[in-house]
Formats: C-alpha cells, sequence, structure tokens
C-alpha cells in the first residue's frame, strides 16, 4: 500500500509517500518547502499570506498525488496552526481551498509520536527523547518502553530567530537572550525538575541538521549519529555572527544546512539548555520522527 503523510510544520512543509506492506514501512520519496510558517504569526493570528502559501503548496502535492492515483493520504499539522489565535478559522479554510483533509495534532500527540518513531528499533528501554520545531519542543522522558512524561514546550527555532535574532546568524548577545527564555520556560515545567539522563535521543530537522555540521565541522564519518555537547558548544560559538567566519566555515554552512543557517544556533541554544538541565553530555540523532510515529500509531496501529 503506498501512503503520503503531509506534514505542516512551523518551518516546513513536506510530503512523504511510504510503501506499507505487513507492518513495515518504507520511505519512497519525499517532497519539502522551506515556508517558515510560524514568521507568519503576527500577535498570534496566522496572516493570510501564510494561509495562502500552504494552500498553493498543498495543491502543488494533491495534483502530484492525483497523477499516480495515490489516494491514501493522512495531512497534520503541528505547532505554528495549532497555536494561532484564529487556527480554527486557518484549518478550515487551507481545509476547503486544498482539498485536502488536515487535523491539527495536539503537543501531547506530537511528542507521542516521536517517542513511538523513536523507540521502534531502539534497544534502551529508558531515556529522553527530544524534537525541536520550528515553534515548539517535545520532550518525553521514557522508562521500560512507556511514557513516564511528556510535554510540548512553547520554544522553537524559528521563534527564537524571528524574536531575537537581526540578522541570518544571531550574535552572542542574542544567543544568551535565547538561553535566558529557553531557561525560563524549562523551569516553568515542573515535571522535568528532577530528570536526569546521560543521553538525549534528538529527532526532527534540527538535529538532523546538528549531526550534518557536526560531523563535518569535526571531520568525523558523516553516518556518525553522535554528538558531544562540548562539541555542540563549539559550534555555537563559532557560528555567532560576533565570530568572523573564515571560507572553510562559510562552506561548512551551505553544504550542511543550507536552508536552515538561520534557525541552526537558535535550535542548538535550546538543546544545550535542555542538555544542561537535564545533565546530558551527548545526542544522539535518529532519523525517525513525528511522520513515521503517525504511521505505526495511526494506520498500523502499533
Amino acid at each position: 500500500m503506498l501512503h503520503a503523510i503531509i506534514d505542516i510544520g512551523s518551518n516546513t512543509i513536506r510530503m512523504a509517500i511510504y510503501e506499507i506492506e505487513d507492518g513495515h514501512i518504507e520511505m519512497l520519496m519525499k517532497k519539502k518547502h522551506t515556508v517558515g510558517l510560524a514568521s507568519y504569526l503576527k500577535d498570534g493570528v496566522m496572516q493570510q499570506e501564510g494561509i495562502d502559501r500552504t494552500v498553493g503548496i498543498l495543491k502543488e502535492f494533491r495534483s502530484f498525488l492525483e497523477s499516480f492515483r495515490i489516494g491514501n493520504v493522512s495531512a497534520f499539522t503541528t505547532a505554528a496552526l495549532r497555536n494561532a489565535g484564529n487556527s480554527r478559522e486557518a484549518v478550515e479554510e487551507i481545509r476547503k481551498r486544498a482539498g485536502i483533509p488536515l487535523q491539527v495534532i495536539s503537543g501531547d500527540e506530537e511528542a507521542e509520536f516521536g517517542f513511538v518513531a523513536a523507540t521502534h528499533d531502539m534497544e534502551e528501554d529508558s531515556g529522553l527523547i527530544v524534537d525541536i520545531g520550528g515553534a515548539s519542543t517535545e520532550v518525553v522522558v521514557f522508562d521500560e518502553g512507556s511514557i513516564v512524561k511528556k510535554a510540548s514546550l512553547p520554544m522553537g527555532s524559528l521563534m527564537f530567530h524571528s524574536r531575537y535574532s537581526k540578522d541570518i546568524l544571531p550574535s552572542s548577545g542574542e544567543c544568551n537572550e535565547m538561553r535566558e527564555e529557553a531557561e525560563r520556560l524549562l523551569a516553568d515545567s515542573l515535571e522535568f525538575r528532577k530528570v536526569s539522563h546521560s543521553k538525549i535521543c534528538g529527532i526532527g530537522g534540527t538535529f538532523k541538521g546538528a549531526r550534518a555540521l557536526y560531523n563535518m565541522f569535526f571531520s568525523m564519518d558523516p553516518a556518525n549519529t553522535g554528538m558531544e555537547m562540548e562539541g555542540i558548544r563549539k559550534i555555537i560559538h563559532r557560528f555567532q555572527r560576533d565570530q568572523e567566519l573564515g571560507t572553510r566555515e562559510i562552506v561548512f554552512l551551505m553544504k550542511t544546512v543550507p536552508e536552515r543557517m538561520h534557525t541552526l544556533l537558535p535550535g542548538l541554544v535550546i538543546a544545550d539548555v535542555l542538555a544542561g538541565h537535564f545533565e546530558s553530555d551527548t545526542i544522539i540523532y535518529s532519523d525517525s520522527g513525528v511522520r513515521e510515529g503517525y504511521i505505526y500509531k495511526k494506520i498500523i496501529g502499533r
């Protein structure tokens, strides 16, 4: 069976085509548009331009699916539209104009889907999973294969860039402002006060980009999935706007995170704050994410 999953996120709008057979899934292809939907939130309201861009992309996706007669389609949206003051009206307009059923998943659901995907082939039965998106960060603590605590925190890479950074790369002062807000928001999450894990399992685009830059910056094997926090902190410092970048560093950015240059450091600042809070010294990147978790939970039923 072929099944399309459309994920309208705060940074990107993606469509992935999967083949699902006997409980196994294989991603065949994906199409992506970097929209930065969270940047279209003004005073908490999703602007018409953001709605129009989303509709245009979904119509493009629908045309592609119709060409190959792929009728199994699931589409969902996360924080950017979920948190908008006009969320219901915006989602309904997108549904009607694009002709694609669209559901809003809650922060808890987003965290749970991430957990299901990340732990599907994981040997460890306890740990910490983090997904830093454009407008929210999902954190899941699990033990003996079950979720113990989960939360969706109102901080994200695009949100922090839009709020604090005056250029593509943030300055050291701007990173400090981001850090202070992340620490404040995390301190308000009482459920995580006594949680500690030496490793974080990182999923989603922020950690995917971080892994690529980390491996190139430190001359690691591209297949490496482990990132030491000491190395992450060196990257945050080296790529701040205050530092004069050489050709080598500019090449690294252009090769590894061409579409995430502006959001990578804000995302890594959030990751660093989380790692400090949870006393984590390593991040392990997992290539499975919310879309795969949605399939396992909602379609396959695992």
